[in-house]
């Protein structure tokens, strides 16, 4: 008990008058700067993690733009190569019919030649034998022929045939 037996109630009042006074300035002076500090604090906080989620939605939102562009990207790079080999395939085509043609009108220009030459090498070797035939017949002519009478006696023959057909 030696608490109480050091107790003064004089002291006492004035203590609590102090501690009054004291709560009374501190409310006055201390806890209304401290809590609009803290309520400042708690508004700058909020607005931090208000623009903190408009900056993550932000985010979200242009990650899937870009993943929307990329994907518009391979679209269009996929449609440009598709295009591209349907443009190599038609050319390659193109090529191929006209070598064709090419290949097929060089090759009826050669048989036309080919033709042609022949043509002429049977007319030339027709008249070489029909030259030929003439000088031979006239070699053999000349020699059955080299008397007036072998004369006289092919001509009447040759008109009896005649007079025959």
């Amino acid at each position: 008990m030696g608490l109480l037996e050091n107790f003064s109630s004089g002291l006492f009042i004035i203590q609590s008058v102090v501690f009054l006074v004291l709560l009374f300035v501190l409310g006055k002076f201390a806890w209304k700067p401290i809590l609009n500090a803290i309520n400042e604090r708690e508004v700058s906080i909020q607005d931090a993690l208000n623009q903190a989620q408009l900056a993550r939605d932000e985010m979200k939102n242009l990650k899937a733009e870009n993943e929307n562009i990329i994907r518009e990207a391979k679209a269009e790079r996929d449609a440009i190569l598709k295009e591209a080999r349907e443009i190599k395939e038609k050319i390659i085509a193109e090529a191929k019919d006209a070598a064709k043609t090419e290949g097929d009108k060089m090759i009826d220009q050669a048989r036309q030649s080919i033709q042609a030459e022949k043509s002429a090498a049977m007319a030339d070797i027709k008249n070489q034998i029909g030259a030929l035939s003439v000088n031979i017949a006239e070699n053999i002519l000349q020699q059955k022929l080299d008397s007036s009478e072998a004369q006289n006696a092919l001509v009447e023959n040759y008109l009896n045939k005649s007079n025959l057909n």
